[in-house]
């Protein structure tokens, strides 16, 4: 996880404040969701609530293509995990950059994915994978919101607190959060060999697993530096 976890929960300015409790049937219609999802909503989510609204008229900062706005969702969990396609279906809902703070049994876990408009159809999404800090105590005591020009780069300092490696010197967002993603994949391979080198009996087999244990550790190693 990430170093910076715990300023990764923000005091938001008063201002932004917005509490308003969203329905999950209303989710439901925006999103056309299947059974499956209805189920995983009502067994795993006691309540959602847009906590915070970051808008040119409520944080003063200038919207930016693909940022018009970041919205905060509150959601109050009935089960410790939450699947993420509960998240994909809410964002998929939302027309908005959308950070969550997930809530049960007094902790609480700031989750977000990368979203931005589709190239060829801006009226769709494109979402990367999930990034997310531990849990905290929901006492944890909450950091200033970062210092930020504009709506875009407010969103990508927020994400990048959730990321589990840090940005590389004038490294896009976007490029960051594609060598977060090709980390995770190297690093599924190299416990993948690594299992197999473990039970592997033939030692020529095990010369030629071990030599791509290597290149492959080699190739994370790269990816994270």
């Amino acid at each position: 996880m990430n170093q910076s976890t715990h300023s990764a929960l923000i005091s938001y300015p008063a201002k932004t404040a917005f509490g308003r409790t969203l329905p999950k049937n209303k989710i439901y219609e925006h999103s056309a969701a299947n059974t499956r999802l209805k189920d995983l909503f009502v067994k795993q989510v006691e309540q959602i609530v847009w906590q915070y609204k970051l808008a040119p008229e409520t944080i003063n900062l200038p919207a930016k293509p693909g940022v018009p706005e970041i919205q905060v969702f509150a959601i109050q969990l009935k089960t410790p995990e939450l699947n993420r396609d509960v998240l994909h279906c809410i964002d998929g809902a939302v027309q908005f950059p959308i950070v969550f703070e997930l809530s049960f049994e007094g902790r609480t876990q700031v989750v977000a994915c990368y979203k931005r408009p589709n190239e060829s159809d801006a009226s769709r999404w494109v979402l990367s994978d999930y990034f997310a800090t531990n849990w905290l105590p929901s006492g944890t005591e909450r950091s200033a919101m970062p210092l930020a020009l504009d709506l875009a780069s407010l969103y990508e300092q927020l994400l990048q607190r959730l990321m589990p490696l840090p940005a590389r010197p004038q490294e896009p967002l976007a490029v960051l959060v594609a060598r977060v993603e090709q980390a995770d994949t190297k690093r599924r391979e190299v416990e993948k060999a690594a299992s197999k080198l473990e039970r592997e009996k033939q030692f020529n087999r095990k010369v030629e697993i071990n030599a791509t244990l290597r290149k492959l550790k080699n190739e994370l190693e790269q990816l994270i530096r």
